[in-house]
């Protein structure tokens, strides 16, 4: 009896299950997205809205909630873009 073979898979970076090919594409599509004068501008714009947001003491529970899940969004596209640019200089080390 032949053992099929199970595709691997990995848990990414927003606990998603992808093969770890898509995972790694994921990662350079987001470093090259971000790593040109507009993807820095956009991602220095969401930035400014959401991680330098404060909030004060009559925000809403809601408003709270809302907020956070914006600097998550914000800090799992942070975290795409380094893992694409490091994921760069590993390959350019093998290529050489």
């Amino acid at each position: 009896m032949k053992s099929e073979q199970i595709p691997k898979v990995v848990v990414g970076l927003d606990n998603m299950k992808r093969t770890p090919d898509l995972e790694e594409k994921l990662n350079f599509i987001f470093a090259d997205a971000f790593n040109t004068p507009a993807g820095k501008a956009v991602l220095q714009s969401l930035r400014s809205i959401t991680i330098e947001a404060i909030a004060g003491g009559e925000i809403t529970d809601h408003a709270l909630r809302h907020l956070e899940g914006q600097r998550y969004l914000y800090g799992l596209i942070q975290r795409r873009i380094n893992k694409g640019l490091s994921q760069k200089i590993v390959k350019d080390r093998k290529d050489k």
